[in-house]
């Protein structure tokens, strides 16, 4: 599984690793990861760390999460980004639309 997730022992935070390529291949995985969010308004910490390659149908489905999540969370923060993948996301001004660290 190239998607997984693990709330903290609060349940404020969500985090969501992605490893290898996030591209199409992971539409569902990554869907799955956040769906049932319910009530909780936990904070979504998606950690590009162990991600390789990102490419037009992942910045999808990073604005689709954002989209169907709407105020059910509180912030979502795309973290440890690799130079390439960082470059991605600044091209396409996701700095605008999540916290970027």
């Amino acid at each position: 599984m190239s998607v997984s997730k693990q709330f903290s022992n609060d349940g404020k935070q969500l985090v969501i690793t992605v490893k290898g390529k996030f591209d199409f291949s992971l539409v569902q995985e990554f869907r799955q990861a956040y769906a049932n969010v319910g009530d909780m308004q936990p904070t979504i910490i998606v950690d590009l760390r162990e991600t390789e390659y990102l490419d037009s149908s992942a910045l999808g489905m990073l604005l689709n999460m954002r989209k169907s999540l709407g105020h059910s969370v509180k912030e979502i923060h795309l973290v440890n980004s690799k130079p390439e993948v960082r470059r991605i996301l600044d091209i396409s001004r996701f700095d605008k639309l999540f916290v970027i660290e």
